[in-house]
């Protein structure tokens, strides 16, 4: 799971910068990247999970597996749930942050409306 760090980095970084210097493509290129990393960790999860299944379910069968292989797989599946868990926190926040980039780079709450036409 560490090679989630330099993602994690890299959003603390543009959280901690003033939101007036936020640049919402690079707030969104790091979410699409966020995103994606998700993807991996809930995919490697599954697999984790089944394996501890099929390997729990063959426990005390000859030429089964070990306690210590299932304990192994079931430490790996709590770190890539923390992983996951952290990174969700992670990006809710920056989402919250390129939300708000994008309206303010929009000018929401400065349109000018045009006259209404008459008949």
């Amino acid at each position: 799971m560490n090679d989630l760090e330099p993602l994690l980095d890299r959003i603390a970084e543009l959280l901690d910068q003033a939101e007036g210097a936020d640049d919402p493509v690079r707030l969104e290129q790091t979410l699409t990247d966020g995103y994606a990393r998700a993807l991996t960790l809930e995919a490697e999860r599954t697999s984790l999970a089944q394996r501890v299944r099929r390997l729990t379910a063959s426990l005390g069968e000859s030429g089964g597996s070990s306690t210590s292989e299932v304990s192994a797989l079931a430490r790996r599946l709590d770190a890539c749930d923390v992983s996951f868990e952290r990174l969700q926190e992670e990006l809710v926040r920056l989402k919250r942050r390129h939300s708000r980039a994008v309206r303010a780079g929009a000018g929401w709450g400065c349109r000018q409306t045009s006259p209404e036409r008459t008949a």
